[in-house]
């Protein structure tokens, strides 16, 4: 028997073997591994309050700031990295040791979702990667991104520009590779829709009588990251976070959370859109920054935007 073939791949040796630039690979690597030590913490730290607010004014769970911290830390460790924005930081942060520049600069949201640990639902950490010292660019500009699965697995999707690959977090506590290549159909069979209803805006709730009348199950989950990771890989889908006569501007953040997701569903085939404009062509000018969304199946993002035009 062959040895060889029936060992799976891990996260490093899979960077290496698709040309990932070494910086770029060690960004990613290191994120996986601060994703071990926030896997832990969940499982087992402290899951009240910090006592303190981010800079939109949210209370803190100490459970995001470990994380946060600990996924700085990692970032920093790798020296490619010059600039970083986080959710849970009130401004730019520069890493100054080594003087250095011209490497990446990276925005995260380290525990999207936190407030669904106490009652036992998934959440995740995301991340978007520039090249370059300038975090808040144009989604288009990404060099890479990813996002970690904090589920009854854990799971570590990534991608490059070459495809989008999942690992999957063994006993022994490396990632290895479970799919390669993931890719969305045009058409999918589930929707996940955020917001509340009676707010929802005449151009949306059409899009959803629509998508209920073709047949379209509701799976909504609470959480942008297992809802992303749901539609992907299922194969298809939409997951909507509209903007509401209450938030015009929708909720979820561009740099943080929709940039790096649209990044990577766009590498599968998919699509990202605001309702009239590609996520991805969106500027970036702002860590507060929100947009509408309208991510997925291209097919279903295609039908939401005609509601809008």
């Amino acid at each position: 028997m062959n040895i060889k073939k029936h060992v799976k791949r891990g996260l490093w040796n899979h960077l290496m073997k698709s040309g990932v630039e070494m910086g770029l690979a060690s960004i990613i690597y290191e994120v996986g591994v601060a994703s071990k030590y926030v896997n832990h913490a969940m499982r087992t730290g402290d899951l009240g309050m910090a006592g303190t607010s981010n800079l939109y004014g949210e209370d803190q769970l100490a459970l995001d700031v470990m994380a946060d911290e600990i996924i700085k830390d990692r970032l920093d460790h790798t020296g490619r990295v010059s600039r970083i924005i986080s959710e849970e930081q009130s401004e730019i942060v520069i890493f100054e040791r080594l003087n250095r520049t011209g490497g990446y600069s990276v925005c995260y949201d380290p525990l999207d979702g936190s407030s669904l640990v106490d009652v036992n639902l998934s959440v995740g950490t995301i991340v978007a990667i520039y090249a370059g010292d300038d975090p808040l660019q144009s989604g288009r500009h990404q060099v890479g991104a990813m996002y970690v699965l904090y589920g009854p697995r854990t799971t570590l999707v990534y991608g490059t520009g070459n495809g989008v690959h999942e690992f999957t977090l063994n006993s022994l506590g490396e990632y290895v590779l479970t799919r390669e290549y993931i890719t969305l159909k045009a058409r999918g069979k589930i929707f996940s829709p955020g917001g509340v209803r009676r707010d929802y805006l005449p151009e949306h709730e059409k899009i959803v009588q629509k998508l209920e009348q073709d047949g379209y199950k509701l799976r909504y989950s609470g959480g942008f990251v297992p809802d992303i990771n749901q539609i992907l890989l299922k194969g298809g889908g939409l997951f909507m976070y509209p903007a509401t006569t209450t938030a015009k501007h929708g909720k979820l953040r561009l740099p943080f959370e929709l940039n790096p997701m649209a990044y990577l569903i766009e590498l599968a085939g998919g699509a990202a859109s605001d309702g009239r404009r590609p996520i991805l062509d969106l500027d970036c000018y702002d860590l507060d920054q929100r947009s509408p969304v309208y991510i997925g199946s291209r097919e279903e993002v295609e039908l939401a935007t005609q509601y809008f035009t």
